[in-house]
């Protein structure tokens, strides 16, 4: 069965492919089109957040990379029932259609409704830790394997005409139908009632009109020059179905296909769009589908259409959906950021319509360690990294905290989840919790592409702001001492399922666990009365005896051959010979900021032990030592390490002075590359050569996410 699956989602991108072909002449002909183009134009800047409390301590917070599969962003895949959900490219949602005969299912009674196969699939994609996005549909070309290709309800038979579609070989309904439309808004309504807020559900397709649900029925459309009749609905039947989403969903985020669909309708309700064709260029000469005509677009691109509708700043309330053109998703990135061939200008596409997820059945194949595809999925939806934290030395009784949170992304955060505060003690166990009433929905982008329509100035313009949130909290029963307060976003779908993906920000202590270390806050008299006054956060929970963190992956009880070898001349980073202590002191040898988090051995940090720092890791880890020392008299970065297994050069990923690759991808003198033995090796970057901006370094960082799991250990990092 799992063959027939995988050949049925192949039918699927074949029939995909098939209808490509003819998008051109599809996407010629909208229902209609204004008189006149009115731009939206530049968004107006939010307003700017209250300053911090100036009574309090503010603790800087050292930026990191964040997650590839942070929820509700990102790259969707088909859902396949059985199938694993967390193999291959990471990704927090999981895309599905179901065909409206599947709900509706008594030929006898419209109004009755079985949902099992929505909640089985729902549940399962739920088990993985994933959200969904769907959508219903009556008519699909060849059907989805699982999913039947004719999907009109038998409730319809005799009450409503039939119509069909000879191009792709389906039954079309009347979509003017009142018969219809009265079953289908009571659809809408009872599917409303039942799913709105529902954790499992990230995004909903508005769909049930058209091929695949898609708002179009390419070539029986308004272009009545062919000789095809019209099978759309008129736009006030198309409206009416849109008004009975916009009314039955208030929580979850819906989409329709087109800024035009039913004349426009969605334009002034909380729904937003999916592109479909995402970011491929058609035609002879080639014109993008995506990218508006100012930038080689067609005159029915994706972003020609929003801004002909004076739209194009709909994402500031509203998520922007779809799929990446299947043609090209297998090499959509390989000439990130610009895009080459089919291929559009990639970027662009993502920083125009604001893109937060997109489908990418051919993401599975990408690997997890590719720079452009990270960058491309970190800029798409919202990208948080807390900035500051502001609280007292220490406290009694209750204490006023304060947190500044910045978005890279291109898109808001689109949820109201809850933000909450916490106190971990020494031993890294939470032990007080405060919700707090902070909306990450205003943590608007930092900057905006602009439209080359808009004549801005600028290809970029300043929009959001680093949002300054304050809570008070009360300290009562807990215990005198020193703890690390600790924020993290909680996502509704913990309640249902304990694989939830945690929202995690691009921060350097960020743990695993979801809480994100924003400082030292002593409570009461306790031994120390904290450490407020120091602008870095301390560790989550040093190991006391480093020798005790967790063992090493099964296959890795190897030990390493080779020892430390002593100081060499040069610029010394970090030699980790005890002093500075690792991670107390949260200092590296030129006196800088340096940490980790996320590894498997020292409570996240990693173990510094016998003049060396081993790093035990699992698809998850980072570790980074700021620098911001001119290098220009150096040339050479010299990393002496050593690996458990040998060949860990591929399990992580190196960033200096603005570059960031895969350790082994470097280029050595005479063009050679690295490569990790079990034995301490002195390998020798040279920096120019790779890219290095030596006057600007700033942080040294490496990163172990999806790289695999193993152990390597590292006696320093100078420069020479």
């Amino acid at each position: 069965m799992r063959h027939a699956r995988v050949i049925a989602l192949c039918t699927v991108f074949a029939l995909a492919a098939l209808f490509a072909a003819h998008s051109a002449a599809a996407e010629l002909f909208p229902r209609t089109v204004p008189a006149a183009v009115t731009l939206t134009g530049v968004p107006a800047r939010p307003a700017p957040p209250a300053a911090p409390d100036p009574s309090l301590s503010a603790h800087a917070l050292t930026a990191a990379p964040s997650p590839l599969d942070n929820p509700l962003k990102g790259f969707a895949r088909f859902y396949v029932p059985g199938e694993d959900q967390n193999a291959g490219y990471p990704r927090s949602l999981s895309w599905s259609y179901f065909g409206l005969s599947e709900v509706m299912t008594r030929a006898d009674d419209c109004a009755a409704y079985d949902w099992s196969i929505v909640d089985r699939a729902l549940t399962e994609m739920a088990s993985y830790g994933n959200q969904a996005a769907i959508r219903f549909y009556l008519e699909y070309p060849g059907g989805t394997g699982s999913h039947p290709a004719n999907a009109i309800p038998r409730c319809f038979d005799g009450h409503v005409a039939y119509r069909n579609n000879t191009q792709w070989g389906t039954v079309s309904p009347d979509y003017d139908s009142p018969y219809l439309l009265d079953a289908v808004t009571g659809f809408i309504a009872a599917f409303g009632a039942r799913y709105d807020g529902d954790p499992r559900i990230g995004f909903i397709n508005l769909g049930l009109v058209g091929l695949w649900g898609e708002w179009h029925t390419w070539p029986f459309d308004a272009d009545r020059a062919d000789g095809h009749p019209d099978l759309m609905p008129t736009d006030a039947s198309g409206a009416r179905i849109v008004a009975a989403f916009d009314d039955a969903f208030d929580v979850t985020k819906l989409e329709i296909r087109y800024p035009e669909s039913a004349g426009g309708a969605a334009s002034g309700r909380d729904v937003g769009y999916h592109d479909d064709s995402f970011c491929y260029r058609e035609g002879s000469p080639a014109a993008g589908v995506t990218l508006p005509r100012s930038m080689g677009g067609s005159g029915y691109s994706q972003l020609q259409r929003a801004l002909d509708r004076g739209v194009e700043n709909k994402w500031i309330t509203s998520s922007m959906g779809g799929e990446v053109r299947p043609e090209i998703q297998g090499g959509a990135f390989d000439a990130w950021p610009g895009g080459a061939g089919q291929v559009d200008d990639m970027r662009a596409c993502i920083e125009l319509e604001h893109t937060t997820w997109k489908i990418n059945q051919g993401s599975a194949g990408y690997a997890a360690s590719d720079p452009r595809v990270a960058e491309a999925v970190r800029l798409m939806g919202y990208d948080l990294t807390a900035t500051y934290a502001y609280l007292p030395d220490a406290a009694t009784g209750t204490a006023t905290v304060g947190v500044t949170i910045e978005n890279r992304g291109v898109a808001p955060f689109y949820y109201p989840w809850t933000v909450s505060l916490g106190l971990k003690d020494a031993a890294g166990t939470v032990v007080k919790t405060w919700d707090t009433s902070w909306d990450l929905r205003t943590v608007m982008p930092l900057r905006v592409r602009a439209f080359p329509d808009w004549n801005a100035g600028a290809d970029y313009l300043d929009y959001g702001y680093p949002q300054y949130f304050q809570q008070g909290v009360d300290l009562s029963g807990v215990p005198s001492g020193d703890y690390q307060l600790v924020m993290r976003v909680r996502n509704p779908l913990e309640a249902i399922s304990p694989a939830a993906k945690k929202l995690r920000f691009g921060n350097a202590t960020q743990g695993g666990d979801g809480w994100l270390g924003l400082g030292d806050l002593g409570v009461g008299a306790g031994p120390g009365g904290g450490n407020g006054s120091t602008p870095t956060p301390a560790p989550e929970s040093p190991d006391p005896t480093p020798t005790e963190g967790p063992a090493e992956p099964t296959g890795a009880p190897q030990e390493p051959t080779g020892a430390p070898g002593e100081p060499a001349a040069g610029l010394t980073l970090d030699d980790f010979d005890g002093t500075p202590a690792y991670p107390a002191d949260a200092r590296n040898d030129l006196g800088r900021w340096t940490g980790g988090n996320c590894f498997r051995n020292g409570g996240g940090y990693g173990v510094v032990s016998g003049g060396a720092l081993t790093l035990v890791y699992d698809n998850c880890g980072w570790f980074g030592s700021d620098l911001d020392e001119d290098l220009t008299k150096d040339t050479h970065l010299v990393v002496r390490i050593r690996g458990a297994r040998g060949g860990e050069q591929s399990h992580f990923h190196l960033s200096l002075g603005g570059t960031t690759r895969v350790f082994g991808d470097y280029t050595l003198d005479g063009g050679g590359h690295p490569t990790v033995t079990t034995a301490y090796q002195d390998i020798r970057i040279p920096m120019a050569a790779n890219g290095i901006d030596r006057a600007r370094p700033g942080q040294l960082a490496m990163g172990f996410w999806y790289g695999g799991e193993g152990t390597i250990t590292i006696d320093g990092f100078r420069f020479e």
